[in-house]
């Protein structure tokens, strides 16, 4: 370091080695900086202002455009000590550190540098700054020490500008400007940090707009956004000083509130509840009222880690949405959820198991023509070998399985083993009833059509079944699936058919050949007066259509020549037969041992409806399955009953009314973010599975058995009130769609007397209709 320099006041550490190094042929000592003037011209283009620093003297000699680049009269900056005393304080690094604070050594060639700084061209205590790249090489003297410097230097505030809007983008909100989750998390876990050093509370809150979906649909998300903004803002007024807020996720802002016992967080709640109530939010579109709902807890007394805070958080803030308009929760523990969160973890391992080492099994229950009580079709019912090779129900495993993602990969696993079941039992019609993930994911039908393009005999001997709900859930992609679904071949059924309060226009549009009725219904029909009208006004609703109908649940036989007498085509239940594991077809001669313990199957998931193979015409069929699947009149004989038994349909349904509810919490949310941390939903290959973690949660939760088999596995008990309450709304929805068919189809008559020179003597529809209510209220 030479003598006549001060040691410079910042500090910063080498140039990294990763910065490509600009090496120049040394000039001879004391040369000056006279270049041809066409790279003088070069170097000014390029933005660039060269430089000489002579470190013996200090002195600097600058190129002719210096003062454009660096805003600043050359002269002022002309020896390294006046230079240094412009640039920034908040500086890490100098160019007298970068050269005279290096251990790198000059071999010959010089030793490459390159550094950015903040720059002040009205000296240190002017307020305005640019940014600089300074990039040169120094040269060493006989002694190894610096002795003069050569470089030049730019401007690069654009740069830097974007750099710091990717830093911001990285840790806040662009539409709001808060911190970000990521940026939320960490503060989240330094207040955690903090509180339990300092033996303190801090509290954890998570405030939600309610019905910001309602708002994203009425007036678009642009108005969506405005709310956003506005209700944040209004919460960051009335939150205290050394507290924090952030976006948490779509319409939810996190808060941080430090030094917070659970009374002063009932107060701080509050205060948020009522600034969101004050008033309407003014937009654009004209003002919109918005309400908070808030999940909180407290710290670190329910949360070790920012993570389970969060989870928590939710937690409260779905009970707080189940209160109506804006609710406040504090988390409590609840022995019931942790046993319930260890019985989730258990099944998810146990389904991912099963899938990998094929233990699903298929169950069959028949399914019998009204009249002759032969079988028409069976449903199969999905049972789960246990690791001890008992065989249990699986039904309590599909509302984990939807929750968690893996619902597509059961289904995918049960249409490998229905297409195995009917390659080998050629006399077979299947059956399957797919959740409502697997219907509307538009993966499923391009891999359906390949699967059974190699099998073209299975395509009329398979229907599929959706329950009401989740055809009701999009009508017009649900209608565009069975349409799809019957240019296969296969047949259509709606199951638990009465759940969904499904309309006259509905149904109509659904080009479905069959009509499941709910189960919830059916049962004990002979000792429930309100069920008895219900079920048989569906009948005559589903006749008056021309659709088929299952009775399901179909217990006694006073039920069934109960429903027998109101014209139901077939029925079901443990009266009839319970489910077995034997395949009631005998097998084909020529079928391979391949069977319904076949690997789940994997196809391509990157096509589209559209882009699905279309069916050949030979797999097309316009017959009405329904009718074909209608048994003789008359019993057939005992020694030909065998085979007509074996020409079945194999319905493969489970119960999923659970998983038909909708989260309103999500469906609030603007947009979505995943919230579980796995997720298997597009897993088109094996599932890694580690071994020793699974042998580890075993460990743990051997203690939790899964439920036992029940009589009716495929079907939950409903609810006191249930059919009251949609037999009610069954006929106000029957009363209002039957007096639009009246006035309709009274205009079309009135029209029709009107031009026609013969008017038809035949009762109208409208008659049809009101004669089939009368005859189902009496």
């Amino acid at each position: 370091m030479s003598d006549h320099l001060p040691a410079s006041p910042f500090s910063f550490d080498a140039p990294s080695p990763s910065i490509p190094a600009m090496t120049m042929p040394r000039p001879d000592a004391g040369s000056r900086m006279d270049a041809p003037e066409h790279l003088r011209l070069a170097v000014e283009s390029a933005g660039l202002a060269a430089y000489h620093w002579l470190i013996d003297t200090d002195e600097i000699n600058w190129s002719d455009n210096a003062a454009h680049v660096l805003g600043c009269d050359p002269r002022a900056i002309g020896t390294g000590r006046s230079y240094a005393s412009f640039l920034d304080p908040d500086n890490f690094t100098s160019r007298y550190d970068s050269v005279m604070r290096t251990s790198q050594i000059d071999e010959g060639s010089g030793v490459p540098f390159q550094i950015e700084y903040k720059f002040r061209p009205e000296g240190r205590l002017g307020r305005a700054s640019i940014w600089l790249e300074d990039h040169g090489s120094w040269y060493a003297g006989a002694d190894g020490r610096p002795v003069e410097v050569f470089g030049t230097v730019r401007r690069i505030d654009a740069r830097h500008q974007r750099d710091q809007h990717l830093s911001f983008l990285g840790n806040c909100d662009p539409l709001t400007g808060m911190m970000n989750r990521g940026r939320l998390t960490e503060a989240l876990g330094e207040a955690m940090s903090v509180a339990q050093r300092e033996g303190t509370n801090c509290a954890f809150v998570i405030a939600a707009i309610n019905n910001l979906s309602v708002v994203n649909e009425a007036y678009g998300f642009e108005v969506a956004d405005e709310v956003i903004i506005n209700m944040g803002r209004r919460l960051r007024q009335v939150v205290r000083t050394g507290d924090a807020i952030a976006r948490y996720s779509g319409s939810k802002f996190g808060l941080i509130l430090n030094n917070c016992d659970e009374e002063d967080l009932a107060i701080a709640a509050e205060r948020f509840l009522s600034v969101a109530r004050e008033s309407v939010i003014e937009t654009e579109r004209g003002p919109v009222w918005a309400l908070l709902s808030i999940g909180s807890l407290i710290l670190p007394k329910h949360a070790s880690d920012p993570n389970t805070a969060m989870a928590r958080a939710e937690e409260a803030l779905t009970e707080a949405r189940r209160q109506p308009s804006d609710g406040f929760v504090v988390y409590k523990p609840s022995s019931q959820r942790s046993s319930e969160r260890s019985l989730n973890a258990h099944s998810a391992t146990e389904i991912v198991r099963c899938l990998r080492e094929n233990r699903f099994r298929l169950a069959y229950q028949p399914v019998v023509d009204a009249s002759t009580g032969e079988p028409v079709f069976h449903e199969a019912l999905l049972r789960m070998e246990d690791s001890a090779g008992e065989i249990i129900a699986a039904a309590h495993l599909i509302p984990i399985a939807e929750k968690l993602g893996l619902v597509r990969l059961i289904d995918r696993a049960v249409v490998q083993m229905a297409v195995a079941t009917l390659h080998r039992y050629p006399d077979a019609k299947l059956s399957l009833n797919v959740s409502g993930t697997t219907a509307t994911d538009p993966r499923w039908y391009p891999q359906l059509t390949e699967m059974l393009a190699s099998n073209r005999s299975v395509t009329d001997r398979l229907i599929i079944e959706i329950t009401e709900t989740v055809a009701l859930g999009d009508l017009r992609e649900t209608t565009r699936f069975v349409e799809k679904l019957r240019e296969l071949g296969c047949g259509v059924a709606i199951d638990d058919f009465g759940a969904g309060y499904t309309s006259f226009r509905n149904l109509r549009a659904l080009p479905v050949d069959i009509l499941k009725l709910g189960g919830t219904f059916c049962s004990n029909l002979s000792g429930n007066r309100d069920n008895q009208y219900f079920v048989r006004s569906l009948i005559d609703l589903a006749r008056t259509f021309d659709l088929k109908t299952v009775a399901e649940w179909v217990e006694t036989s006073e039920d069934a020549e109960m429903l027998r007498a109101w014209g139901v085509d077939f029925m079901q239940g443990n009266y009839f037969g319970a489910a077995a594991l034997e395949a009631p077809w005998p097998a084909s001669p020529d079928a391979d041992a391949t069977n319904a313990e076949a690997v789940p199957f994997v196809l391509p998931s990157e096509m589209s409806w559209d882009d699905a193979p279309q069916p050949a015409s030979e797999m097309k069929s316009e017959a009405n399955f329904a009718e074909r699947a209608r048994p003789a009149a008359s019993s057939p004989p005992a020694d030909v009953r065998q085979q007509n038994e074996a020409e079945v349909d194999v319905a493969f349904s489970f119960d999923r009314d659970d998983l038909l509810v909708t989260d309103l919490a999500q469906d609030e949310e603007k947009e979505a973010e995943p919230e579980i941390a796995y997720s298997f939903e597009n897993a088109d290959h094996e599932i890694p599975i580690d071994e020793e973690a699974i042998a580890a949660d075993d460990a743990v939760d051997s203690s939790v058995a899964l439920p036992a088999e029940e009589s009716r596995e495929e079907t939950l008990e409903p609810e006191p009130g249930t059919a009251a309450e949609t037999v009610a709304a069954f006929e106000d929805n029957l009363s209002s769609e039957l007096d639009k068919l009246r006035q309709a189809i009274a205009a079309l008559d009135q029209s029709f007397r009107k031009h026609a020179p013969t008017p038809q003597v035949e009762p109208s529809f409208a008659d049809l209709v009101s004669d089939s209510a009368q005859r189902a209220a009496g």
